[in-house]
């Protein structure tokens, strides 16, 4: 892994991040990560919008049938 943060957007579901990097809201309040990363470090983000544990993933994606994947009409083209 590159030296830095790596965000990668998972095939329908959250964003997965690997790195240090520091989470806040735009007030600038700082949302701890404490007990969110798993074995290997990395932190899930919800992407689909229905997670009740924002803006970590609690699988939500899984229960409504989140889709996007890489190529899709709603991925961002380069």
């Amino acid at each position: 892994m590159p030296d830095g943060v790596q965000v990668t957007p998972t095939a329908d579901g959250p964003y997965m991040v690997a790195g240090e990097f520091a989470l806040q809201w735009p007030s600038g309040h700082v949302i701890s990560q404490a007990g969110e990363a798993d074995e290997q470090g990395y932190i899930y983000l919800c992407r689909c919008g229905h997670s009740n544990n924002k803006p970590f993933c609690d699988n939500s994606h899984k229960r409504v049938g989140f889709k996007s994947t890489e190529g899709d009409a709603t991925a961002h083209k380069d």
